[in-house]
């Protein structure tokens, strides 16, 4: 197995746990608060990412490491693959960065932070309706969306082996 196989694996695997993650927060974690009372809800997803939050450290490497081995990857299968393979690797990589990081960083963590920032037993009924009401549907559509793009870039590079 050479370098860019040994990449490639570890790219997938860390893509993989990263769909597999963002796919548990959309089938189980979300569904599961959705139940609960609009105060419970706001502080139940305060606490889970206040953990992500805080620098859980097998986290950051999976989260970050399947950035970075994915385009350490991308970058040698330009000279390692044939144009269909390298075709389908340069637009997973695109896919992963485009769809998956790039919602992360500008849709889903500022709605985290907002809500990182709230002392909900300061806030009245009314107020944590609406609170919760601007963050959830916004967040789950974000969460799905990103779902659906890191399980087709892990099911690209599975194919790619």
């Amino acid at each position: 197995m050479d370098l860019f196989q040994i990449l490639l694996v570890l790219s997938t695997l860390l893509c993989s746990l990263v769909a597999g993650f963002l796919f548990a927060f959309a089938i189980v974690v979300m569904p599961g608060i959705k139940a609960l009372p609009d105060r419970e809800f706001i502080r139940a997803f305060q606490v889970m990412d206040g953990v992500i939050q805080n620098n859980q450290p097998l986290f950051v490497i999976v989260w970050v490491g399947s950035v970075l081995t994915l385009i350490v990857s991308a970058i040698f299968g330009i000279w390692q693959l044939d144009s269909i393979s390298r075709t389908a690797l340069l637009l997973a990589t695109f896919a992963y960065i485009v769809g998956v990081q790039l919602p992360t960083i500008t849709i889903n963590v500022p709605l985290n932070n907002r809500l990182q920032t709230l002392d909900v037993s300061s806030l009245d009924n009314i107020m944590q309706k609406r609170v919760r009401d601007d963050f959830e549907s916004r967040w789950n559509f974000w969460n799905s969306f990103r779902t659906i793009l890191a399980s087709l870039v892990s099911v690209t590079l599975m194919i790619l082996f």
